[in-house]
């Protein structure tokens, strides 16, 4: 793992101590051992819908909230954008950071929840929230920190599995209702907001990793005017 923006400017490769996290010590525990019970947890490969809705822009600062094992980060930071990647687990931090220095690649790692992360507002030309499981606050904490991250100008893109958000709560414990799906997020967009997708599509899905058996995606993308 590298750096933690949390404390102040992002410094890239630097080494942070392991309790550097901010954020719920509960949720980085959950996370980490979900990543602790495989090697991989996900595929390896970034995300379709990243692919196919970032192909027209031009690279630049990018947030990529919930990096897991650094898939999309790794492939951002190689085709020219300036990456800072957000994540709860340091487990998966760790293989991310690791497979950045195999590639050769520089980004700057967060250990941090999204809503107690000291990002720089305003700063992203595009925030990626790929599938992210972002908890839901009566104060929708989590919603507007990733509006409050993307730079005037700049494109906020949201992807989820579509049809989780209609399911009921399950005996596993998980329960739709205490997460943050696009409907939540594009409610909040006002008229400095233009979106610009906002669609259920079939999933590219990439072979192997959790999550594979979803066929469908909720994509949102939206840009801020000012």
């Amino acid at each position: 793992m590298t750096d933690n923006i949390s404390a102040g400017p992002p410094a890239p490769d630097a080494p942070s101590p392991a309790d550097g996290y901010v954020g719920d010590p509960a949720v980085r525990a959950e996370w980490d051992n979900r990543y602790a019970d495989r090697q991989q947890l996900w595929s390896g490969r970034p995300n379709g819908a990243l692919l196919a809705e970032v192909a027209g822009l031009t690279p630049g600062r990018v947030l990529d909230v919930g990096c897991g094992e650094g898939a999309d980060a790794v492939w951002l930071a190689r085709t020219g954008w300036d990456v800072t990647a957000l994540e709860v687990s340091g487990v998966a931090l760790e293989r991310a950071a690791g497979h950045a220095r195999d590639a050769g690649l520089t980004v700057r790692w967060v250990h941090a929840a999204l809503t107690e992360a000291a990002l720089p507002p305003a700063s992203f030309d595009l925030v990626s929230a790929q599938y992210p499981a972002l908890l839901r606050t009566p104060d929708a904490a989590a919603e507007r920190a990733l509006l409050a991250a993307v730079a005037p100008g700049g494109v906020l893109l949201l992807v989820h599995h579509a049809g989780m958000d209609t399911q009921q709560a399950h005996d596993s414990g998980f329960d739709p209702a205490d997460y943050v799906w696009p409907s939540m997020v594009a409610a909040l967009f006002k008229d400095d907001w233009e979106v610009e997708v906002d669609e259920q599509r079939p999933r590219v899905t990439p072979d192997g990793g959790a999550g594979a058996h979803h066929t469908d995606d909720l994509v949102l993308r939206a840009r801020r005017l000012r």
